[in-house]
């Protein structure tokens, strides 16, 4: 292949894909790396951007498996496969920018350029700024996950404990009968509270209706002529009844007779 064929053969990183970082570049001369640095440097301004544009894409994917109505316990291939891929993607990113630092310490042209400099400390960043996000999905996916299956995961505890301990299946038995009638016992005892405090209750009133009645008969035995008032009172209704007692006896004795 020509060497001008191999200056414009980059791959996506801004790097010659068969010439990457020679003996050349860490002795300090010029070589097909540094004429690839320029090539990229005329058609953009600076470092080319070696994220792919991927990342971001891959990142929106991963991020989707939190958000699952019914996550599934265990990870799935698919991701399994997306945080490889992240996984491998952020490594050949902080591979290329190693390389990239490394030209520039080696190139006395390319490290006085203040622009170039600024380009890889912005991608140093981007790249620590996705490593960051990928640990926060990581721990985001896993306490979805947890929080999902934690009743599942001490349901299956509590089985499994049972199927390894037959033994104490009678003592956990005996033990929840126990609860049982303890929980009976408690509503007894509330039951039988309630109803002393409604006998008390009977009580307070009786005292109040006797005292009441005390004050009634006290008053009238006060107030003169009041005394033959009831008793003449209780005499009428005593009339009244005997009256009432002896016409219902009359039409009951007169409808047996007509009978």
């Amino acid at each position: 292949m020509p060497e001008s064929s191999e200056r414009q053969h980059l791959d996506i990183k801004g790097l010659p894909t068969k010439h990457r970082l020679g003996p050349a570049a860490a002795t300090g001369k010029k070589s097909r790396n540094t004429g690839t640095i320029f090539l990229c440097s005329e058609r953009h301004p600076g470092f080319p951007d070696i994220r792919p544009p991927q990342t971001e894409t891959l990142f929106h994917t991963y991020s989707q498996f939190s958000t699952v109505s019914d996550i599934p316990a265990k990870p799935t291939e698919e991701e399994r496969t997306t945080e490889a891929k992240l996984q491998d993607l952020l490594e050949k990113r902080e591979n290329v920018i190693s390389q990239l630092s490394r030209l520039l310490d080696s190139e006395a042209a390319l490290t006085s350029s203040a622009l170039k400099q600024n380009n890889l400390a912005l991608l140093r960043e981007k790249l620590a700024e996705h490593k960051r996000d990928l640990v926060r999905l990581r721990k985001t996916i896993s306490e979805a996950r947890d929080r999902a299956h934690l009743l599942t995961n001490v349901r299956s505890d509590i089985d499994e404990y049972r199927a390894n301990n037959p033994e104490n299946a009678e003592a956990e038995y005996m033990l929840a009968e126990r609860s049982r009638i303890d929980n009976s016992h408690n509503m007894a005892d509330s039951v039988l509270s309630q109803a002393y405090a409604v006998q008390d209750s009977f009580n307070i009133q009786r005292e109040t209706l006797a005292s009441i009645n005390r004050r009634i008969t006290m008053a009238a035995s006060q107030v003169p002529g009041l005394n033959s008032l009831i008793s003449r009172i209780s005499a009428k209704k005593r009339r009244d009844g005997i009256i009432m007692g002896a016409f219902i006896a009359f039409c009951f004795l007169m409808f047996w007779w007509f009978l």
